[in-house]
C-alpha cells in the first residue's frame, strides 16, 4: 500500500524518516524504564481525570460530560498508533477530533517523556498490548478539508466500526454512500454530544434539516462503470482500492493516471499502473483470476 501515500518533498520524506525512528521504540517491546518512568509522568499528570488504573474514574471525571476513556481497555487501546495518542497528548483532544476537555501537555512534557506516557498506558491494557501488531497512522495525500472531523482511526480502528456501516449502500449498489446525518446522529445523540464541538456540528446540521455536505474524495471517469455490490460479494476488503482507511485522520488518496506515470511508459520504463487506473483494476482482476475467480476482462465490462 506504500504507493497509495507517495507524495510530499524530500524535506517532508527526511522529517517523516526521523520521526518514525525517534518512535519506533515505543511499537518495539515495552521497557520496563520507560513503563516506571512513564507511571510517574501519568500520575503526575493524567490521574486527577483517567485514574490511577488509567479508567476513566479519576477524581475530576465526575465534573466531564464525556467520560474520559478507559484506557486500560485494550480491545479499544491496542489498534491505535502510538503517534495518534502522543498527538492527542501534546496536543489535546480536538487534535484528533475529539472533546477540547483532554488538555495539550506539549509544554509540560517532552518528546521522551510522552513516549514514557505512551508506553505505561500500553503496559495498562487488557487484552495485553502486543508491540509486533502495532501499527503507525497512515498519511493520505491530498485530503480534502471536510465539514466534520470525522476521524476514521477513532471510529475504524478503536471501535471496529464496519465500514458498510456508514457506507451502507456498498453491498447492494453501484456508490458506498456516505453516512447520512440520521445515521451519525444514531451514535452521537448522547457520544460527545455535550462537549465536542465537531459533533455538535451534526446536531445543528441535524437541526436544520440539512445534509452533511462531505467532499468527495474516490472518483472514477464519467465513462468509467464501477459497482461496489459484486466487488464486496467477492470479499474484496475496502483497503483493497482505498487504502489503510482505518489507520488514516483523515482520508484522501492519489488515485488515477499521472503523467509521471504516462512519460515512463512513454519511454519504455514499464512501472506499475497507479491506484484507480485502468491498468491497475485489470492486473487485479487477472491476479485474482490466477487465484481462481472469475473477474471479467472485457472491455464492455467497466465501459457500457
Amino acid at each position: 500500500m506504500a504507493r497509495w501515500f507517495t507524495g510530499g518533498g524530500c524535506l517532508l520524506a527526511v522529517l517523516a524518516l526521523l520521526s518514525a525512528a525517534f518512535w519506533a521504540g515505543a511499537s518495539a517491546a515495552l521497557d520496563p524504564r520507560d513503563v516506571q518512568a512513564g507511571q510517574a509522568l501519568f500520575a503526575r499528570n493524567c490521574a486527577v481525570c483517567h485514574g490511577e488504573s488509567g479508567r476513566g474514574d479519576g477524581t475530576s471525571a465526575a465534573g466531564f460530560a464525556t467520560k474520559p476513556a478507559d484506557l486500560a481497555d485494550g480491545r479499544l487501546m491496542n489498534d491505535l498508533p502510538d503517534d495518534f495518542l502522543r498527538n492527542i497528548i501534546e496536543n489535546g483532544g480536538p487534535a484528533e477530533g475529539l472533546a477540547p476537555t483532554m488538555p495539550p501537555f506539549r509544554a509540560l512534557l517532552s518528546a521522551m517523556q510522552v513516549r514514557q506516557v505512551i508506553a505505561y498506558v500500553r503496559s495498562l491494557a487488557r487484552p495485553p498490548f502486543r508491540a509486533e501488531e502495532h501499527r503507525s497512522v497512515a498519511t493520505a495525500p491530498h485530503a480534502p478539508v471536510q465539514p466534520i472531523f470525522f476521524n476514521h482511526i477513532v471510529h475504524a480502528s478503536s471501535f471496529q466500526l464496519a465500514c458498510q456501516y456508514c457506507h451502507a449502500q456498498a453491498r447492494r449498489g453501484t456508490a458506498a454512500g456516505l453516512p447520512s446525518v440520521e445515521r451519525c446522529m444514531g451514535c452521537h445523540k448522547i457520544i460527545g454530544a455535550q462537549d465536542n464541538p465537531e459533533i455538535a456540528k451534526i446536531h445543528e446540521y441535524a437541526r436544520r434539516g440539512e445534509p452533511i455536505p462531505w467532499v468527495r474524495v474516490f472518483k472514477v471517469p464519467e465513462f468509467t462503470y464501477f459497482p461496489h455490490k459484486p466487488h464486496v460479494r467477492a470479499g474484496v476488503v475496502c483497503q483493497t482500492c482505498h487504502g489503510p482507511i482505518e489507520r488514516m485522520r483523515v482520508v484522501g488518496a492519489e488515485t488515477g493516471r499521472t503523467l509521471r506515470n504516462d512519460l515512463m511508459n512513454l519511454v519504455g520504463l514499464r512501472t506499475s499502473p497507479p491506484p484507480l487506473s485502468m491498468g491497475w483494476c485489470v492486473d487485479c482482476h487477472r491476479d485474482q483470476n490466477r487465484r481462481g475467480a472469475q473477474a471479467p476482462l472485457d472491455c464492455v465490462t467497466c465501459h457500457h
